[in-house]
């Protein structure tokens, strides 16, 4: 068996961080792929090492003085070696990326080396082989990850030692660092276990799991044990803080298991991902509810019109306007001769007026409404469609609350249940669906 674990940057802030993820790799002889991210935040108010290196790159563009900013990344970094009496040569390291800033060097290549620091450090203390991140992951010269080269890349490079692999980079065709977005160590990650066929993806950061709502809106919200890839997705479009988006489609696609874990709760089992459960297995989970997102601040463009659901190509007409201004329609409910397009109102407020006037000339509407500050609130969950009566219980729950819902979807797969509310129902909305339910 072999697991790919990835910690993420509060797993690697400091020496004590450090320990803590050489007890979790030493106690499973499988995990022997570890991926790091750069040192994190120690505490409130302290900076994490991938801002200071972009702080850095922007002194050298505009021919300021960054000495004491890098001054405090050699210590961060010095002071996790030294304290673990480790033989990694920071120094050297150091001086030899102060000389490549000197002569000049990208902002992907300056800023990757948070992570590359990390590695080498974590390599040492693990007594595993570091394997620097340009050496297998491979992109193609329009950003994407070339996957054949780099999977099989890695697969020459694994050691039976084990190996640690600094996340967030890779390498260009023509020999250049990229990095991927913030966040982009889980993508390294997701990439190494796909390319080794891992049995699990371990996904280390400072909380147990996925949790089922909002901790700011609901009050300790319990974690998610298991959730399928399709309802993770679900939740994260409608705002949940999960895993970077495109981590989920490398091991997706082989149906690796990824585990969310704690690292400074290693006994906990966080959430466990997959693409499908046998819930039959499991008696004891009885929640039809996975899970409580949702985004506040979406208009809702109401075309109404005598006789429109008999009139082929109304949607096809109402779509290209919106599609002209580049705007994306999130949610479209209907009703016999009305159609709803729910859109953000950030991205609709510059083009509102020129959208109105395209409609009514292709469309030329009884009536034409638009309605601001509306929140989407939706229940995800793979057993809701076979509870009869989900629907008509939420609606039952929000209204005894003196919750007016506006809109109305749900797909006949019955992942997800969607409500449109007044922003300034947001909040109660997800706590009332949350303690009447979960």
């Amino acid at each position: 068996m072999l697991k790919v674990l990835k910690f993420g940057g509060s797993s690697m802030a400091d020496a004590s961080q450090y320990a803590k993820v050489k007890s979790i790799v030493e106690a499973d002889p499988d995990r022997r792929v570890v991926v790091v991210s750069a040192a994190g935040k120690r505490y409130s108010g302290d900076h994490k090492l991938t801002d200071l290196l972009y702080l850095c790159h922007a002194h050298l563009q505009y021919g300021v003085s960054c000495d004491s900013i890098f001054q405090m990344i050699f210590d961060r970094y010095a002071a996790i070696r030294d304290t673990l009496q480790l033989k990694t040569d920071i120094e050297g390291e150091m001086k030899r990326l102060r000389e490549q800033m000197d002569k000049g060097i990208s902002q992907d290549e300056l800023v990757s080396r948070g992570e590359y620091f990390s590695a080498m450090l974590m390599a040492d203390y693990l007594g595993y082989d570091f394997v620097d991140a340009s050496r297998w992951l491979q992109f193609n010269f329009d950003g994407s990850v070339n996957q054949k080269a780099s999977y099989a890349a890695l697969q020459q490079l694994m050691s039976p030692r084990g190996i640690v692999i600094p996340g967030f980079y890779g390498i260009m065709p023509d020999g250049k660092i990229k990095t991927f977005s913030r966040g982009g160590s889980d993508i390294t990650g997701a990439l190494a276990a796909a390319a080794l066929d891992a049995d699990v993806y371990e996904n280390w950061t400072d909380v147990s799991g996925i949790l089922m709502a909002d901790p700011r809106i609901v009050e300790n919200p319990r974690p998610i044990e298991r959730v399928t890839y399709n309802e993770l997705r679900e939740l994260s479009y409608l705002g949940a803080q999960v895993l970077h988006e495109l981590t989920i489609f490398p091991v997706r696609e082989k149906n690796i298991p990824l585990n969310i874990r704690n690292t400074n709760c290693p006994e906990h089992p966080g959430t466990l991902i997959l693409g499908s459960f046998d819930d039959n297995d499991d008696p004891a989970q009885e929640d039809f509810i996975t899970g409580i997102a949702g985004r506040k601040d979406y208009s809702v463009i109401t075309i109404a019109k005598h006789g429109m659901s008999s009139e082929v190509g109304a949607w096809r007409k109402i779509l290209e306007v919106f599609e002209k201004h580049n705007l994306n329609v999130e949610y479209a409910p209907s009703g016999i001769d009305n159609i709803s397009m729910v859109v953000t109102t950030a991205s609709l407020t510059p083009c509102l007026y020129s959208i109105l006037a395209e409609l009514e000339k292709v469309m030329k509407p009884d009536t034409l409404k638009v309605i601001d500050n509306i929140a989407i609130v939706a229940a995800v969950g793979r057993k809701m469609a076979f509870r009869t009566g989900v629907s008509g219980k939420i609606f039952a729950k929000l209204g005894e609350n003196g919750i007016n819902v506006r809109t109305i979807t749900q797909g006949p797969e019955e992942l997800n249940i969607i409500v449109g509310v007044d922003n300034k129902d947001f909040s109660n909305a997800i706590r009332v669906l949350y303690n009447s339910f979960v």
